[in-house]
This record gives C-alpha cells, sequence and structure tokens, in this order.
C-alpha cells in the first residue's frame, strides 16, 4: 500500500513518531474502485473516511426527475464520505462512485476513535479536515447562489485545472448546476474569445 500521499497530507496538520505512524498504518485499509463503481448509495451506512492515492470519485444525488447533482469530487489528496452518515452511523443520502478506475485508504469511523484516544492529535487533525470542508461547502453554497454559469464554470477550471480534462460533459454540468448543452454552448463561447 502506497502511503506517501496520505502522510504528506497529514503533516500539513501534525506530526508523527514512529510509533504513531505504525499504529495509523496499522488502521488503514486499501481497496481499489473501479470506474463507475460505487462507494456508497444511499440508504446505506457510510463506514469509512476514504483518501484518494490515485482516481477520482464523485458524491452526488439524483432528484425526482433523475438529474443527477454532484456534490463534490475527490481526486488524489483529497478526503471523501459521506460525513452525517458516517458521523451518526445513520443512512447515507449521496451516491459515491468512481468517476475513473480509483485506489483509495480507508479508515472506520470505530478505527478513528481509537486513533484519538491513542494519538489524540488526530482529533485535531480530522477537526481540520472538517472545519475545511465546512468552509468549502459554504463556498460553493455561496457560489452557486451569486455566480452567473459562467462565473462558475471558469471558477472550476481556474481552482481545478488538472480535473476538467477528467471528467465527462455531463459530469462538470452537473456539478456546475447546468445542463451539457448549455456547458457546450457555454465552452464554444468561451474559446471563441
Amino acid at each position: 500500500m502506497d502511503t506517501d500521499l496520505i502522510f504528506q497530507n497529514i503533516n500539513k496538520h501534525i506530526q508523527l513518531d514512529a510509533i504513531e505512524t505504525d499504529f495509523f498504518l496499522s488502521v488503514l485499509q486499501p481497496r481499489t474502485i473501479k470506474k463507475k463503481e460505487y462507494l456508497l448509495k444511499p440508504g446505506d451506512i457510510c463506514r469509512y473516511e476514504t483518501f484518494v492515492t490515485k482516481g477520482c470519485l464523485r458524491t452526488y444525488t439524483i432528484d425526482d426527475n433523475g438529474f443527477e447533482h454532484v456534490v463534490m469530487f475527490a481526486m488524489e489528496d483529497w478526503w471523501i464520505s459521506d460525513f452525517y452518515s458516517f458521523l451518526t452511523q445513520s443512512p447515507a443520502t449521496y451516491f459515491i462512485d468512481a468517476v475513473e478506475d480509483t485506489e483509495v485508504l480507508q479508515i472506520t469511523k470505530e478505527n478513528i476513535d481509537r486513533l484519538y484516544e491513542r494519538v489524540p492529535k488526530f482529533d485535531r487533525f480530522f477537526r481540520i479536515l472538517l472545519q475545511n470542508a465546512f468552509v468549502a461547502q459554504e463556498k460553493r453554497i455561496n457560489q452557486n447562489l451569486s455566480f452567473t454559469a459562467e462565473q462558475r464554470y471558469l471558477n472550476f477550471i481556474q481552482k481545478y485545472p488538472q480535473l476538467e480534462q477528467r471528467l465527462s460533459q455531463k459530469q462538470m454540468s452537473a456539478y456546475l448546476g447546468i445542463t451539457p448543452v448549455f456547458l457546450s454552448m457555454l465552452r464554444r463561447k468561451l474559446a471563441g474569445r
């Protein structure tokens, strides 16, 4: 299991000694998710916090009319889960699936609780992750309410330039809250400038 990326992620916020590192490694579970395979479906309990080491996952819902609404993408060096389901161990409301073949490292809620006891620094680490996720979600809500579709698209490609080429037009439009046809028109318009 390749753990370099997850330790780079952790080292941004906390430093581990050798014993703490070994304990952390003992609670990680590697997993491979094939393209279009589900990590989570609505109604299931989210049992893991998941860290992406290679590939891309997406979190989304499907409305009553069958339209997908992408809440987030998680590529390399990102964490993903249905936080509400994970924290409360209640049924999930989101789908999480693989946009491409993906390799992840997962940790169960029980093992996170063990980490908090054995390596209290992880309490700080996961608190920072949740705070950052909350801030990102607030920014996203504000942009969806106040930005035009063009502004949302330009912001997305500026913030995640490496992701645009990895997503289908349908996936990107579901994230931006527009139709694939409108996204195509928007791209043509911007290319003409």
